[in-house]
């Protein structure tokens, strides 16, 4: 096969707002958020950025000549998989201190690694959000 697949750069979720989408990754994520100009004459866009990925988020009222966007788009249809270095038990006390309720965990779940332990909870618009670490953290 000639193309391989190597990394993944952005995703795109969809949010009923901007802003309190991106508070949240920043301030329960620690997220970094970057407002940027798209080009093209298109409105500005809000990103999160974390390492070396970027997660963008695009208004479910945005228009689709406006967004080259998935057919169905929908807030909070989205699961997303962190990983942390710090522990469940860190993760659990850092999401309470947040007023962020926890679904379910700490839990044993399969990775692309490997064994992760999670925790998980919800982004403001219902997605599901899990928060893990190898134990070779």
């Amino acid at each position: 096969m000639s193309v391989v697949v190597t990394a993944l750069d952005h995703l795109v979720i969809n949010v009923r707002d901007v802003e309190i989408a991106a508070d949240w990754y920043q301030r329960v994520l620690g997220m970094e958020r970057r407002d940027f100009d798209p080009g093209q004459g298109k409105a500005k866009r809000t990103s999160v950025s974390f390492g070396a990925q970027k997660i963008n988020l695009r208004p479910v009222s945005a228009d689709k000549v406006e967004w080259f966007t998935a057919d169905h788009e929908a807030a909070g249809s989205d699961d997303l998989c962190f990983l942390t270095t710090a522990s469940p038990d860190e993760v659990v006390r850092h999401l309470k201190s947040c007023d962020v309720a926890i679904e379910q965990g700490p839990v044993a779940k399969q990775g692309a690694r490997g064994v992760l332990a999670s925790v998980y909870c919800r982004d403001p618009d219902g997605s599901l959000i899990e928060i893990s670490s190898y134990s070779d953290r």
